[in-house]
């Protein structure tokens, strides 16, 4: 049985283009695995404690804990890096539905990575999740190709591919719409067509992803 591990990161439900996405690419997935399994973890609507990476850092360059509280908050904050890497670890493939807030990544997913590579085994030598499929679908609000105005202003993109790829060394897979905000932003409107062409190719895309992670998974020709 294989095991997808989701983790939506908008803090909107209605509306989500990246969770639109996400479940584009994961009904294809189940598709081929109608009996895998779907564990979820949505950072938008349940952020993790922005508390846990300063009490981490703290400890790990040599500052003890002063107080009972501090303690607690440690010993919280590493058995809560035990759990998301586990969750990481344990997964055959991964889906993360990321919004670019701000020309960057949210807050909550930050704070996710952050505590991910507190986890010695993912930066190690014998690293798991080396090779293993990961799809990342994004929406972004403005467009940001080479020739528009803020071509180079997306800044969530490539961190995601620095860590995921780079330094996780995961097999990706990236579907992305632009111009999400068109159809509700006044002085746009000239750009809704586009922004409905670049959502419908990323959720085509999107598919394509999912079913190619999910016959890679079972040995299939893709």
């Amino acid at each position: 049985m294989t095991t997808l591990l989701r983790v939506d990161a908008s803090v909107r439900l209605n509306g989500s283009v990246s969770r639109a996405l996400a479940d584009s690419a994961e009904a294809a997935w189940k598709a081929e695995h109608p009996d895998g399994v779907v564990v979820r973890r949505d950072l938008g609507r349940h952020p993790l404690p922005a508390t846990a990476w300063p009490a981490l850092a703290r400890a790990k360059y040599g500052e003890e804990p002063a107080t009972a509280a501090e303690r607690d908050l440690l010993a919280d904050s590493e058995a809560l890096v035990a759990e998301l890497a586990d969750e990481v670890k344990s997964a055959d493939a991964l889906l993360l539905a990321v919004p670019m807030y701000n020309y960057g990544i949210a807050q909550h997913v930050k704070v996710w990575v952050d505590l991910l590579v507190f986890d010695d085994e993912l930066l190690g030598a014998s690293n798991p999740l080396q090779g293993r499929p990961a799809i990342i679908t994004i929406a972004r609000g403005g467009g940001y190709q080479a020739g528009t105005p803020k071509h180079g202003w997306d800044h969530a993109t490539p961190y995601l591919e620095r860590i995921f790829g780079d330094m996780f060394g995961m097999n990706l897979r990236i579907a992305a719409a632009e111009l999400t905000l068109a159809p509700v932003t006044p002085g746009m409107e000239e750009l809704v067509d586009l922004s409905k062409e670049s959502e419908s190719g990323a959720h085509a895309t999107a598919e394509e992803h999912g079913l190619a992670v999910a016959k890679e998974l079972t040995g299939k020709a893709v």
